[in-house]
């Protein structure tokens, strides 16, 4: 991690010195806000890949300027804090949050078991820090192997690493992802979880991802995987077709194919209000895919989260 500097001179240089009246937003308002109608609003946290170009005090206070609740911290591999350095470094991002007036909340991972090299280190730091949730790594489904004897292997793997989930008083979630990924259908979840049930191991639920598998079947599996969840993801999608091809192509928040009105109206139905962490996927000069160099400046990374947020807040109110 680079050496921190001072806060005003990281502001004058990032642009941040005078963006929250340009925006229109509070500085340092790190509480949840009210809406009308007396719902709560959503606690979003930023995903800190989009961060990766700042150090734990520079990414802890942009996020608090821009106007975020939290920080969903990246504890994984090309992370904002590496596995193996988890012992020295997440006090310092966790030190750096609360200086910002964040308090710990969630954090994204690579664990998968209980017996992995990293997986205790990595969730009792986190658990005596404060931190309540964390995002498992991604299963692959073997060759040599049908489907349910790899869902079957899974499930075993999450009892066991929800029992140690337990004994820290940290729950974990994994996450529904299109793709060749286990659990890219929200039934393989399901699958993998029906036998967990102690409450320290479940989903986290991503809107994009199952209306990419789901179209407009989205609905069916968040009922039926909505006792589990215990975090969501916000992000959005659209397909295009480029060169005879339809392709995926992620979008700012509300420009693409979610229904969020209608998912926020089932979450509210629901009363599902977790913890939310944003990931800002499309073009951000590198900023999406967690690069430490990035090709714009960081003003346009920020003035795009913001106009995220407020999209997310304004369709979260008029659900």
């Amino acid at each position: 991690m680079k050496e921190p500097i001072k806060r005003r001179s990281f502001l004058e240089k990032s642009a941040l010195a005078g963006l929250g009246t340009a925006l229109s937003f509070p500085v340092f308002s790190a509480q949840p806000q009210k809406v009308p109608g007396g719902n709560e609003s959503l606690r979003i946290h930023i995903f800190s890949k989009h961060l990766q170009f700042l150090n734990y005090r520079e990414m802890a206070d942009a996020a608090a300027e821009i106007g975020f609740d939290g920080v969903d911290l990246a504890v994984r591999p090309k992370g904002h804090v590496l596995p193996e350095k988890v012992g020295e470094d997440l006090p310092l991002a966790v030190a750096a949050l609360k200086q910002a007036g964040f308090q710990p909340e969630m954090m994204t991972t690579a664990v998968r078991r209980a017996d992995e090299v990293y997986t205790k280190k990595v969730l009792e730091t986190a658990a005596k820090l404060g931190i309540k949730y964390y995002r498992l790594g991604y299963y692959k489904y073997p060759d040599d192997q049908s489907i349910p004897e790899t869902i079957s292997k899974i499930r075993k793997q999450l009892k066991e690493l929800s029992h140690l989930n337990k004994s820290l008083e940290i729950k974990g979630a994994y996450q529904n992802h299109a793709g060749l990924r286990v659990g890219a259908n929200i039934w393989e979840i399901w699958e993998m979880l029906k036998d967990v049930d102690n409450g320290y191991l479940g989903c986290q639920y991503d809107i994009r991802h199952a209306t990419v598998e789901g179209g407009r079947s989205w609905q069916t599996g968040l009922k039926l995987i909505r006792p589990k969840i215990n975090t969501l993801v916000l992000k959005d999608f659209r397909w295009e077709k480029a060169n005879g091809k339809w392709e995926l192509l992620n979008t700012p928040i509300g420009e693409g194919m979610v229904d969020f009105t209608a998912y926020f109206k089932l979450l509210k139905k629901y009363q599902l209000n977790v913890p939310v962490s944003m990931h800002c996927e499309y073009d951000l000069g590198g900023a999406e895919h967690g690069r430490q160099k990035i090709s714009v400046s960081p003003k346009t990374v920020f003035q795009a989260m913001k106009k995220d947020l407020n999209r997310v807040r304004e369709l979260w109110s008029n659900a």
